[in-house]
């Protein structure tokens, strides 16, 4: 689209150069420098097309001047006021160039800025494309080739090369915007200083002139009055001397004085016209000629002033425009990524022969021959029962955990394709976090399925039909404040943290390590051992689900797939301690040495043979009851040393049985060591050490790793 420029000169020259340039055409994209002259340096490289006028060139400025008001019409006698304009209106030229030149050297610092981002990037991508595209260790040779046949990365290589582009393209506009905008701005700037210094200096050869007739003025003025007072004195002297003899002289020289009175008076009279014919000029024609000359400059001036910044907004858009190609060809790219063809690239280049692991069979012990067959025998084979029904009460109450998971995985499945097929439905993250974590679970509580069916099948292929009475015992943890006889070992329970169990029904007691041994016969209102009477029994919390399983009691917390398959391993036992009161040397294999003073822990008191079995640090044996003097507290086994892990209560919590530990918000716990103690000791609860040295159990969920 073309742009009609008239452009009037503002004076008159010659009339060649004027009919040349009564019409000047310009596209948007030409040189905005002194459009109106055509000197052919400032057109150098740019079209120009110079056509002439519809209008003749007077016609053209008289519309021009009927078409507005003018400085010299409207501002009479303001030249300096209206120098001072201009002279802001070049000022602003200049701070707008300061402006571009400031504008210019930002586009240089983040071109730099941005190159050197394009290259650290580069040198990154180069170490690690062969790890994305085909993994640490393909199976196949490779080249460059294959690289570039990965989609996410050919499209992460046109977004460096993008940057590396952009970066010379910030340079490039940089370059354009210092030749075709600063530069321009300081010719225009400069060429209309010294304009205005040359129409300042035209102003004030204008008011020399003036003045100059004001002066010749007032001279002639006062070369009039003293020619009259002369003409006045020679009068007087003739009129004293009519009989003088030098009469006729002095009528001579007074007739000649009068001569040049006259003639001073036509000087002055000229001199007076002469003046006002200045003043008129000056006032009336030579002042709203130089105003509007400066009125005509400061409209050229900002005519070329808009039409630079107009070049520079087509430069800076046309950059942007280039700016914007090549993110539409980023963009192209990564349209293009496809997972499913990077992901064939990497299974090309990484196939390798793979067989499972065969399954692991029976390994006799090196030093007692026997076979892979279970044993049945009554006592195992008691065990095995209450095992299988345990595991068959887990399964059962695992099936509608799985069933009820399975649902919430499949409605969760059917959101996370809906949220990621429209993205206005919802946080597809936050739904696809939540898939996830069902997808987990579910896999834990499947492996939780499976080893409980396997342990079934195993045990069902070795007792077949015969599972034994099915009245099983109700046992919960139980502590013990006196010595109590364990109803399957004959031996005594004494402790107060988790040394037992009781059932609830028929109130039989025995170790915690007996309670499978003890075969499912439980009779309500009898048993083997009832101490209800001595018994003090700390209940888990709901959350502590039954050994035996006949039963699903209220939980505090969600079950996790572990607490349906916790694994079968003895319980820590805490034991009462004895302090030696005599020397005592074995005289067997059964006995243990002890030294007066020490302190052993009691294993089994005495069944009434006169012998108590105790432990030390080299080992474990019988020594004569009456050789030891009994304390009043539990022991800890070795097993009760602290783990070395601290957890740090979230809530306060007030223990409801001795065997359990009241927490304080903020206190600092050490969980106990040992393969069921610490963070294993129980479905929704763990076991530890407080400050005090005080040791028991606590939920899991008020509670934090540190």
């Amino acid at each position: 689209m073309l742009v009609r420029c008239c452009l009037h000169r503002g004076c008159r020259e010659s009339h060649e150069r004027s009919s040349r340039l009564n019409d000047t055409w310009i596209t948007r994209e030409l040189n905005p420098l002194e459009i109106y002259d055509s000197n052919e340096d400032y057109a150098k490289g740019w079209r120009v097309d110079i056509r002439r006028s519809p209008l003749p060139f007077d016609a053209w400025t008289n519309h021009m001047a009927s078409s507005r008001q003018l400085y010299g019409d409207c501002l009479p006698d303001q030249v300096d006021r209206i120098s001072a304009n201009l002279d802001a209106h070049i000022q602003l030229v200049a701070d707008v160039r300061e402006l571009y030149k400031d504008r210019v050297a930002l586009e240089r610092d983040f071109a730099t800025k941005l190159q050197a981002l394009a290259k650290k990037s580069a040198e990154k991508k180069v170490k690690m494309e062969s790890v994305l595209v085909l993994g640490d260790d393909p199976t196949k040779a490779w080249g460059e080739s294959t690289l570039k046949q990965s989609t996410l990365n050919f499209a992460f290589d046109s977004i460096i090369n993008s940057m590396a582009n952009a970066a010379q393209d910030h340079n490039n506009i940089a370059d354009t915007l210092t030749t075709q905008v600063v530069e321009a701005l300081k010719t225009v700037e400069r060429k209309n200083e010294n304009i205005q210094k040359t129409e300042g200096q035209f102003y004030q050869k204008l008011i020399s002139d003036r003045d100059r007739s004001y002066s010749e003025r007032l001279k002639t003025k006062q070369k009039y009055d003293e020619e009259c007072g002369e003409v006045e004195a020679n009068r007087q002297r003739q009129s004293r001397a009519n009989d003088d003899k030098h009469a006729e002289r002095v009528a001579r020289q007074s007739e000649q004085q009068r001569v040049d009175m006259l003639n001073s008076k036509n000087a002055y009279i000229i001199a007076t016209a002469i003046a006002n014919k200045t003043k008129s000029k000056f006032f009336g024609t030579d002042l709203v000629h130089l105003e509007n000359q400066l009125q005509a400059v400061q409209t050229r001036l900002v005519n070329k002033f808009a039409k630079i910044l107009l070049h520079a907004q087509a430069l800076q858009i046309s950059h942007l425009d280039v700016l914007k190609n090549r993110l539409a060809e980023n963009e192209t790219r990564l349209n293009e990524v496809n997972p499913s063809k990077d992901q064939d690239l990497y299974i090309e280049y990484n196939i390798r022969p793979f067989s499972a692991p065969s399954d692991w069979k029976f390994e006799p012990c090196a030093t007692f021959y026997d076979n892979e067959e279970m044993s049945v025998e009554p006592d195992a084979k008691t065990v095995l029962q209450n095992r299988l029904r345990r595991s068959r009460g887990k399964l059962q109450e695992l099936m509608p955990v799985i069933e009820t998971k399975q649902r919430e995985y499949e409605q969760l499945e059917k959101l996370t394709v809906a949220y990621d097929g429209d993205h206005s439905l919802g946080n597809i993250e936050d739904i696809s976090d939540k898939y996830l974590e069902t997808d987990h679970n579910m896999t834990f509580f499947r492996t939780s399925e499976c080893i409980l069916n396997a342990e079934i099948d195993v045990i069902v292929k070795a007792i077949g039909d015969d599972v034994g009475a099915q009245q099983p015992h109700n046992f919960k943890s139980s502590s013990f404040s006196i010595p109590t006889t364990c109803g399957y070992c004959k031996t005594s329970i004494w402790g107060l943290s988790k040394q037992g169990k009781t059932c609830k029904v028929c109130n039989l007691s025995v170790h915690a390590k007996c309670e499978l041994k003890v075969p499912a016969d439980c009779q309500r209102g009898g048993g083997v051992s009832r101490h209800a009477s001595r018994l003090s029994t700390s209940t888990s919390n709901a959350s502590r689900m039954s050994v035996t399983g006949t039963s699903i009691p209220t939980q505090l917390v969600t079950p996790t797939a572990s607490s349906f398959v916790h694994a079968v391993s003895k319980e820590e036992e805490h034991y009462s301690t004895a302090k030696v009161l005599f020397d005592f040397t074995a005289t067997s294999e059964f006995e243990l040495s002890v030294s007066e003073g020490s302190t052993v822990t009691v294993i089994e008191h005495d069944d009434g043979s006169g012998w108590v079995k105790v432990k030390d640090g080299s080992g474990d044996g019988l020594v004569p009851a009456s050789y030891l003097q009994h304390g009043t507290g539990p022991a800890s086994s070795s097993n009760e040393q602290g783990s070395g892990q601290y957890v740090k209560a979230i809530y306060a919590y007030e223990a409801r049985g001795s065997d359990e530990l009241g927490l304080k918000d903020g206190e600092l716990i050490e969980l106990s060591s040992g393969p069921s103690d610490g963070q294993y000791y129980g479905e929704g609860w763990w076991e530890g050490i407080n400050s005090l040295g005080q040791k028991g159990i606590f939920p899991s969920n008020y509670v934090e790793l540190v």
